[in-house]
């Protein structure tokens, strides 16, 4: 028997026609830049993802999530939009996109395209017109204010609030032609759109219904819920040891925010046939707001990504003082999610995104025990209720990076947290580099590792970022017909979504809730119940499971451990993670 045991019954048929299709489907992100380069200019393109579209199909997924392939100056890879409506030149043309779609449909596949709406970049033409004069006819389509009271324009403290950005700094730009500053909670060259008002919002509709037009199927809408701000923009508190003040609490989940979603809702959806996604990344969400954002009678978003699970490893100065996530936090807080949204909304279940770092190296063991590690964190997450996202690489098993010095990162977040760490805050330069291997957004951004030739055959060119040293050994050309390999495990769990209608549509039970390394839980459908057992350690682990009895003639489905049947008799093989499949009997 191989490892990867699937039952060929499929016990479960089609969903009902009235279902949520994207119960039963899985998402794979495409981060463009870093996919794959057809053009050996060493940036990933258009074109570099329709020759790998074998792979993704392969691989069995239901949707591509495409991040921004917008015009963009690039300042934050793309996060920064010059030009909705145009693709930046280094990814193709609008002809390369639209056989992109063309092929994605022809596969069977949708493509969902990221929205990027809290912000523009400072070179759209909005920004510019709205910068170009007071008067402008623009100038309230984003948020301009006059110095603080009492201090010149452009001194230090004059802005007009103490808000500090996501990117370090103060969250306001100084411009000097005006005497006046704008509001931008990321970079200074991406300011934040005026969602109050309703020439704003239009625009941002017009453009969702263009896309739609062309044939895209949905949207992935970038923090979401920032778009509506308190009025007045209040100063935040300044928490102990910060420069600036957390005001967070002034626009996240603003007054207006399902108003405006609801809008966006009836504005671009209602009125059109077919089957689309829409899912809000939505910072600081919690199970309460995610039950109204998800609320299919609210008519607002099909599901959010929520942070608190990917936040459980910062420590008390952040992201970047990063402490550990012990495998009892890990499923308490994905417990308590996937009980928060039982009843009412639906959970997006993902590890890794181009903004997190690597799941085997940052909860698994990307070293000792790299395959098996990989493949038990990928079994407990597709296997839960809600929809699975994959990130690009991660059905791989890529890992971190070992980046060595400060001049081989790229993205934007961290070069300005070394810079204010080391030059201001007067932190040890490698201290700061050690928080960044561990949790720098660039540990996501290393090129698709697709062989062991030169650039792991990302690129004939010198990749934008360098490539992980570990291709020569991890790499799709080497997993692909290899049935023990990381790829060959993603493929087998989206099988058994596909196949097994108690995991699209089951409800779910975490059982050994207090067990420390054991995450175990239970999807039930009419009388048919699944058991997944994954022990997230590198020890043995011993546990006790109420009903043993009842599991012990149940069929295994899945296991990751070569050589070793699933079973269920109390004791599980340092990270190994089995499956199984019953008839309840009454």
């Amino acid at each position: 028997m191989t490892d990867l045991t699937l039952n060929p019954a499929g016990h479960a048929g089609a969903p009902a026609a009235d279902d949520q299709w994207w119960r039963s489907a899985v998402v794979y992100q495409v981060y463009p830049r870093s996919f794959a380069d057809s053009d050996g200019d060493g940036v990933g393109d258009l074109r570099g993802i329709i020759q790998h579209l074998d792979h993704l199909q392969l691989l069995g997924v239901d949707v591509i999530w495409l991040s921004p392939v917008y015009a963009s100056p690039q300042d934050d890879n793309g996060y920064d939009i010059s030009d909705y409506q145009r693709i930046d030149p280094a990814y193709g043309t609008l002809e390369d996109f639209d056989e992109l779609l063309a092929d994605i449909h022809m596969r069977g596949m949708k493509l969902v395209m990221d929205l990027v709406v809290n912000h523009t970049s400072d070179e759209h033409p909005w920004f510019v017109e709205s910068a170009s004069s007071v008067d402008s006819p623009k100038r309230d389509w984003y948020w301009w204010r006059k110095p603080k009271a009492g201090f010149a324009a452009g001194a230090p403290g004059a802005e007009p609030n103490n808000w500090g950005s996501f990117f370090s700094g103060p969250a306001w730009q100084f411009d000097e032609a005006s005497g006046e500053y704008y509001l931008h909670l990321f970079s200074r060259k991406q300011p934040d759109l005026n969602w109050e008002n309703p020439e704003v919002r239009e625009a941002v509709y017009d453009m969702m219904n263009w896309w739609l037009d062309r044939g895209v199927d949905g949207f992935r809408m970038d923090v979401i819920n920032l778009i509506s701000k308190v009025p007045g923009l209040p100063d935040g508190e300044v928490p102990a040891g910060a420069i600036h003040g957390d005001g967070f609490p002034y626009y996240a989940q603003g007054p207006r925010i399902h108003e405006f979603l609801q809008e966006m809702n009836e504005r671009v959806f209602a009125s059109r046939t077919g089957d689309f996604l829409t899912v809000g990344e939505m910072p600081g969400v919690t199970v309460e707001h995610a039950r109204l954002f998800t609320d299919p009678a609210r008519r607002e978003v099909d599901m959010v990504f929520q942070f608190e699970h990917v936040g459980l490893d910062h420590g008390p100065g952040g992201k970047f003082d990063p402490g550990a996530a012990t495998p009892r936090d890990l499923k308490a807080s994905l417990g308590r999610w996937q009980e928060g949204l039982a009843e009412t909304g639906w959970n997006s279940l993902y590890w890794n995104n181009h903004d997190q770092p690597r799941v085997v190296s940052r909860f698994g063991d990307d070293a000792g025990a790299w395959r098996e590690s990989a493949t038990a964190l990928a079994t407990v997450l597709h296997l839960m209720r809600g929809t699975p996202y994959i990130y690009q690489g991660e059905e791989l098993g890529m890992t971190n990076m070992p980046f060595a010095d400060i001049a081989e990162f790229r993205d934007i977040e961290s070069l300005n947290h070394y810079a204010v760490a080391v030059a201001v805050q007067g932190q040890a330069p490698e201290t700061v580099l050690a928080a960044l291997r561990v949790m720098s957004r660039d540990n996501a951004r290393t090129p698709v590792q697709w062989s062991d030739g030169p650039a792991a055959g990302f690129t004939s060119g010198t990749p934008w970022i360098a490539v992980n040293p570990n291709a020569a050994r991890i790499n799709a050309e080497a997993q692909r017909d290899d049935p023990r390999s990381v790829f060959a495990h993603y493929r087998a769990l989206i099988a058994l979504r596909h196949s097994e209608r108690v995991v699209s549509h089951g409800s779910f039970e975490l059982v050994l809730a207090e067990h420390p390394t054991v995450f175990a839980y239970t999807r039930t459908l009419g009388d048919r119940q699944l058991l997944v057992i994954a022990n997230l350690s590198g020890e043995r682990a011993e546990y006790d499971l109420p009903d043993a009895v009842d599991w012990r003639d149940a069929e295994p489905v899945l296991g990751n451990l070569e050589g070793r049947l699933p079973r269920v008799d109390g004791w599980c093989e340092p990270w190994e993670a089995q499956v199984f499949v019953r008839k309840v009997v009454d």
